[in-house]
């Protein structure tokens, strides 16, 4: 009689275990990272009776997890990517809203600006026109400093949310490395916590969503987790702790530390929110900052050498048209021995370096006190030095003393440029709109001369120069240091060719040489067109002297000048008024390129997320039918014992 009333026990006990099992089952089903577990029967040994075994029944053996671990890793590190992918997508978005298209944008309001000085050109005295190109650079104006000031904006969300990420992976490591130990302690019994072991798996994958993590499995059930392929951020029972600090050269790039001070790469961190904000801070904002201070401080370079090279209706020369920003100095590194400091500037010799400014950062390395590299950080191009002034890209760097070997600067020459770009005069008549320069043909001439060109190089303009022409095409100078000399000597003959420019600089002409400069081209800058006779002479100087009858006012010659800089090469070659346009682009595509990467790395995450859930993930359906079985099973069971109590009376009765 003991032996079926143990089989029947032993089988009512399974049972009860597996109802109980399938009603957990359903009950987790909606919590997140619930592993479906299954009941593990096993065949208790027979019992031989000379005849044959007998069997004794059934025993639970273990409660499994139905859990592949090669699906989780690839769900996390597929997840983490994903969750990399669309931050820095959304933050891109953001950046995109900031160059906008249109009448509202950046773009269009440079085209306004230099537009409206046809309107002055076409009546030099009208303050109705010049307050309207007065208003329409104080319009560009503003909008450069609008969005300097959506970019501090971003660079402001994308550092605090970097820090509660930070704050966020250090709370889970420290949660992990605690569910660590009580899976240690547990495991001796001989059966594995499945819920804890649910708990570790979902605390990793949610640590995955903002920081990529490698696993490594332990003999005693803890899980070792891993940053940037190596660095340790749960060993065991403890964990590290992050950090968020300044990089060497203490400006706003942001750098993950470990508690043992070592500087994470971002370029191995792999997936997670942290590191898809690194890679918008770091590089994406970075890289539009330096377009949008590239476009201010070129344009309002550009703008304010053209402006001061002309006269205002008071009589007065020009000054700068737009305020503009220094540019910052070199930031030194923090690993620095020498005491150099580094000064950067705009090139201005042989011309302004405005047209051939890139879009970029720099490193400089020194390799000894004057000499080293300079790499330039938006495409990795490297470029030698061995003294100063050092220039590249329209950029002057001037080295001051006490630089070491293995010194390093960084250099940020656009990073300022647009944050308080503005107007620096008030009043329309302060607009220098005339021409310090005229050139005035001689009412004598019988030739086909006429003035093509006058353009206004440098101010104060040189001394008058009379041009004389003789029948064989060439012509001499009043300023010939020939006629200067005692006894004279005969005046250098220099050949016309009608579209060619003439420099006010004097020319030094080498015998069987072509003509060149002396010094960088100054003064004034003339062409002429048509056919010189015989004695016809062109008077160039200062207005007041070469046509003192004439109202100054009246000659617009700057605000031509001016308007022409909307064809000059400035951007990468692009012209100045389409360098916003080539900005626009480059974001363009980052945000389309970003877009892709982030639907691939979606979906990639989603189809291993599928087949990991069809592992471990619980069906209601089989897990219906399986309460459905249990149930029956354990009815059986209790018939089983109803039936062996029923031979046991009856049994005793007989005997009784």
């Amino acid at each position: 009689m003991s032996g079926i009333l143990n089989i029947g026990t032993r089988a009512l006990q399974a049972n009860q275990v597996a109802l109980q099992t399938a009603g957990n089952n359903i009950a987790n089903i909606n919590k997140p990272g619930y592993s479906r577990q299954s009941v593990v029967l096993q065949t208790v040994a027979g019992q031989n009776l000379g005849s044959g075994y007998v069997g004794n029944g059934v025993d639970v053996q273990a409660i499994e997890r139905n859990h592949s671990e090669f699906l989780t890793r690839q769900a996390a590190i597929s997840s983490s990517i994903s969750a990399s992918d669309s931050t820095r997508l959304d933050q891109l978005t953001q950046l995109e809203s900031v160059f906008q298209s249109g009448a509202n944008g950046l773009g269009a309001s440079v085209s306004n600006m230099l537009n409206s000085f046809s309107d002055v050109a076409s009546a030099p005295t009208d303050l109705s026109a010049r307050t309207v190109a007065l208003t329409n650079a104080d319009e560009m104006a503003s909008r450069f400093r609008t969005a300097s000031t959506s970019f501090d904006d971003l660079k402001t969300g994308v550092s605090n949310q970097l820090k509660a990420d930070v704050s966020a992976v250090n709370s889970l490591a420290v949660r992990i490395a605690k569910v660590n130990q009580q899976i240690s302690n547990l495991q001796g019994v001989g059966q594995t916590p499945n819920d804890l072991l649910d708990q570790r798996d979902q605390l990793v994958q949610d640590l995955n969503q903002y920081i990529q993590t490698t696993s490594v499995q332990a003999d005693n059930g803890s899980v070792s987790l891993f940053l940037a392929g190596s660095q340790p951020l749960v060993l065991g029972g403890t964990a590290s702790t992050l950090t968020l600090s300044p990089d060497e050269f203490g400006n706003q790039n942001s750098k993950l530390t470990m508690n043992n001070g070592v500087v994470l790469n971002e370029n191995t961190l792999g997936g997670g929110q942290i590191s898809g904000l690194l890679k918008f801070q770091n590089k994406d904002l970075v890289d539009a900052q330096n377009l949008l201070g590239r476009m201010a401080l070129a344009i309002g370079t550009a703008v304010n050498d053209q402006h001061k090279l002309g006269v205002d209706l008071n009589g007065g020369l020009g000054k700068d048209l737009f305020k503009l920003n220094a540019i910052p100095d070199g930031l030194a590194s923090s690993d620095n021995t020498g005491t150099a400091s580094l000064q950067v500037s705009i090139q201005t010799t042989p011309t302004s370096g405005t047209t051939a400014m890139v879009a970029s950062n720099y490193e400089v390395s020194f390799t000894g006190t004057t000499t080293g590299s300079i790499t330039r950080l938006v495409d990795g191009q490297v470029t030698t030095f061995s003294n100063s002034p050092i220039t590249i890209d329209g950029l002057s760097i001037a080295v001051g003393a006490g630089a070491l070997a293995g010194d390093r600067f960084m250099i940020t020459p656009f990073t300022l440029a647009a944050s308080n770009f503005g107007t620096a005069i008030k009043s329309p008549s302060e607009l220098a709109m005339s021409s310090p320069v005229a050139a005035v043909p001689s009412k004598q001439n019988t030739g086909t001369l006429a003035i093509g060109s006058l353009t206004t190089r440098s101010v104060p303009v040189p001394a008058d120069v009379t041009l004389t022409f003789t029948a064989l095409g060439t012509y001499t100078r009043s300023d010939d240091p020939n006629l200067l000399t005692i006894p004279p000597t005969p005046a250098t003959a220099f050949t016309y060719t009608t579209g060619q420019a003439i420099e006010s600089t004097f020319p030094i002409v080498p015998p069987a040489s072509p003509l060149t400069y002396a010094t960088a081209l100054s003064g004034w800058s003339l062409t002429l067109n048509g056919t010189p006779a015989q004695g016809d002479k062109i008077v160039v100087g200062s207005n007041a002297s070469v046509q003192p009858s004439v109202n100054p006012k009246l000659n617009a010659s700057n605000a031509t000048a001016m308007m022409a800089l909307r064809d000059v090469p400035m951007f990468d070659g692009a012209l100045l008024t389409d360098g916003y346009a080539s900005a626009m682009t480059e974001i363009g595509v980052r945000v389309q390129a970003a877009t892709s990467a982030a639907a691939i790395s979606k979906s990639i995450a989603t189809s291993i997320e599928t087949s990991r859930a069809n592992v471990a993930g619980v069906n209601l359906d089989e897990e219906a039918s399986k309460l459905l079985q249990y149930q029956q099973a354990y009815q059986a069971s209790a018939k089983m014992l109803q039936i062996a109590q029923s031979v046991f009376d009856t049994l005793i009765r007989t005997f009784a």
